[in-house]
């Protein structure tokens, strides 16, 4: 999957309005001129089958706010192994939100992020599987997502940036005694070069997470490569498979070089 979508687009200006509209998308495989111009930079030449019977995407046809639009990714093939997930929001000036990978201790995929959304857009997850890659889509309706005001005082974000905080949820779509849910909230500003200082009006520089890795003790859970479209504050709610180590640790680190670790015990409950 190539990675210039996800940062190279960071300094361009938002465009506000919509460009599509329409009811959500049945068919993730329908075509339209933006992706057609994104797909070589995304997937290059791979062909790419319907996810229908692999994976559910929920995300709200109109979203209550741009800025955090959730996005529910759901495996519906117990059999199938999916090792990795691109997520492409096809109007957004950055249209590679995140690429996730995904190991097998996390079991069954049930996963939520949340993204900023700029304009009406088709919203796709292309499932890499042993099998090749497979699509999902929907259609939200939202606009000014990139450039809403952050919700903190600048200053006030970057004292508090790297702060994480971890909630476990007993008995969560829990298919055995090993099975837990959890949620984790990290906080980081995440700027994405098109937001506006409030008291200058200058744009605040491109500053966000650009990889995560989530870790059960020594065992690795799933990882993020992020850009712009990932909301303020990140949050990750997900299910795994527990391999009775006490903590989860989440590694980060940002465009600006910082580098953030935390051990979070998972005794702690939501």
């Amino acid at each position: 999957m190539a990675r210039k979508w996800i940062l190279g687009a960071a300094v361009l200006v938002c465009l506000s309005g919509p460009v599509w509209s329409g009811d959500a998308v049945k068919n993730p495989l329908t075509e339209s001129e933006t992706w057609n111009d994104l797909r070589g930079d995304v997937v290059g030449d791979a062909p790419i089958g319907s996810a229908e019977t692999l994976l559910s995407i929920d995300a709200p046809y109109r979203a209550h706010d741009a800025a955090t639009v959730p996005i529910v990714l759901r495996q519906t093939d117990g059999a199938a192994t999916i090792s990795a997930a691109t997520v492409v929001i096809d109007e957004n000036p950055a249209p590679v939100a995140a690429v996730f990978g995904f190991t097998p201790a996390m079991g069954m995929l049930d996963f939520e992020f949340r993204v900023r959304v700029n304009q009406y857009s088709n919203v796709r997850v292309i499932a890499e599987t042993p099998k090749g890659l497979h699509m999902a889509g929907r259609f939200v309706k939202a606009s000014g997502g990139c450039s809403a005001p952050a919700t903190k005082d600048p200053e006030l974000a970057l004292a508090s940036m790297g702060k994480m905080k971890l909630r476990s949820f007993d008995g969560a779509a829990q298919m055995s005694t090993a099975r837990r849910e959890a949620q984790i909230m990290i906080r980081h500003p995440n700027y994405s070069g098109l937001q506006r200082d409030q008291i200058t009006q200058l744009f605040i520089p491109a500053h966000f997470i650009d990889h995560m890795e989530v870790w059960q003790g020594e065992e690795l859970l799933f990882t993020m490569d992020g850009g712009i479209s990932i909301s303020e504050n990140p949050v990750f709610r997900f299910a795994y498979n527990d391999n009775g180590a006490a903590t989860l640790t989440v590694k980060a680190t940002d465009t600006d070089g910082n580098s953030f670790e935390r051990d979070l015990p998972k005794s702690v409950s939501g």
